[in-house]
């Protein structure tokens, strides 16, 4: 009993594991994989507790390679050299299978020493991570081996992951184990997809249970309190970070101020209203702009409020912005408009400012011809005179397009009419 309870119940066989069906189901990619027994270089990626490691042992023990564990916190390079040195011995010599945890923990001497060995098949690679790989892995790693996904356990395959650690329980101490009508669905439900955190839960809940003759009974109260604040991932320098922010932003943008409440609710269950507020302030301008010039003003009242008044009254006027961009007209011009003009700038030979525009308040520019010619737009009915101030190479350029809402083509009626006049 002194092993926890979620390594006593791991599953030994694929079709023991709970989720993950987009890649074990009958007939999909990394279930093929492993019938035939052909097994390439893999990156398992993930959060953690979700079956990565319980997926590389399975495959591990169905293959007759030598087997090695490392884990990337703890690895060195004398370790991976190590391993290495077994390669045409007895012991290595129907190939070495590495299952390396937290890859991404490895520097790249240490990743590096592995890419000869596993390019020509004498190591095979089982590497898992729960960071992205593109960004956190050596890309000759990742160009060598085959990227599968790992997703959080829905609640309806991670009741059968209870419902089974439980019996487990029964079973070995012999006594019953009574559950309060809720306690499998709220830690499904409570564990945010994590398959270990809810084994880990069930064995909590039975050892803190109320013990009677007739067994033990877990009520609903004792789970709700071990699964307090434990259904929601975040890292603030991970992938949830920024797809939870990517997420809220698309939602303000389509319109859709209830998605755009549920990702806000996340970061602020999170106390990360510092990146929300950036956020909130880009999209004001990014995403509504000239639609409604005005939303940048009242979405800057609001971050200013909410960082005065810190959690939970933040949550107010952070809401306040949120439902108003997701509810104000939407204009992407002034983004476009900018971004046209950068790609101008660092691509072209765009050529001189025209004498007349450049300044002319210093001794000496009237000699050099600056200013000269320059005809000021007060002076003329409607504050407007044609004259060219782009540069030549670049004289006919337009970078801002008027977008099609009420505000941005009043403006673009106001400029008809003082250019026609």
């Amino acid at each position: 009993m002194s092993v926890p309870l979620a390594d006593r119940i791991r599953p030994l066989s694929i079709d023991d594991v709970v989720g993950q069906e987009h890649l074990l189901s009958k007939g999909k990619p990394l279930r093929r994989i492993i019938e035939s027994g052909n097994i390439p270089n893999m990156i398992f990626y993930g959060p953690s507790g979700i079956g990565k490691t319980t997926v590389a042992r399975i495959i591990a023990s169905n293959t007759n390679r030598q087997l090695h564990k490392l884990n990337g916190t703890s690895a060195s390079v004398s370790d991976i050299k190590d391993i290495i040195s077994e390669i045409n011995t007895f012991s290595g010599c129907n190939g070495i299978l590495l299952y390396l945890d937290e890859i991404q923990y490895l520097n790249k001497k240490q990743q590096q020493s592995l890419l000869e060995y596993i390019e020509n098949g004498k190591i095979t690679l089982i590497a898992s991570t729960t960071e992205n790989p593109y960004f956190s892995i050596f890309n000759a790693i990742i160009s060598r081996s085959t990227v599968f996904e790992f997703k959080p356990v829905s609640s309806n395959e991670m009741e059968k992951a209870i419902k089974r650690a439980f019996m487990l329980f029964k079973d070995e101490m012999n006594t019953e184990i009574e559950l309060e009508d809720g306690v499998i669905e709220h830690i499904a439900t409570g564990c945010g997809g994590d398959v270990r955190k809810a084994i880990n839960t069930v064995e909590l809940s039975v050892i803190s249970g109320d013990v009677s003759v007739e067994g033990i009974n877990v009520t609903l109260e004792i789970v709700q309190s071990l699964t307090q604040r434990s259904n929601m991932r975040y890292d603030r320098d991970g992938d949830q970070h920024y797809d939870i922010l990517s997420a809220l932003q698309k939602s303000i943008r389509g319109s859709d101020e209830n998605a755009a409440l549920h990702y806000m609710a996340r970061l602020i269950e999170a106390g990360d209203i510092i990146s929300l507020c950036r956020r909130l302030l880009v999209i004001s301008s990014e995403d509504i702009g000239l639609a409604y010039p005005q939303a940048i003003s009242i979405v800057k009242a609001c971050v200013d409020s909410a960082l005065q008044l810190g959690l939970p009254e933040a949550r107010i006027p952070l809401a306040q912005a949120v439902i108003l961009l997701s509810t104000a007209p939407k204009s992407n011009s002034v983004i476009c408009a900018i971004d046209y003009a950068l790609e101008d700038v660092r691509n072209m030979d765009f050529g001189e400012i025209p004498p007349y525009l450049k300044d002319g308040h210093y001794s000496g520019a009237q000699k050099l011809g600056n200013a000269k010619g320059y005809l000021y737009p007060h002076n003329y009915p409607n504050s407007y005179i044609k004259q060219q101030y782009l540069p030549d190479n670049i004289r006919d350029r337009k970078y801002y397009s008027f977008g099609n809402n009420k505000q941005e083509q009043s403006a673009l009626a106001y400029r008809h009419k003082i250019t026609s006049e």
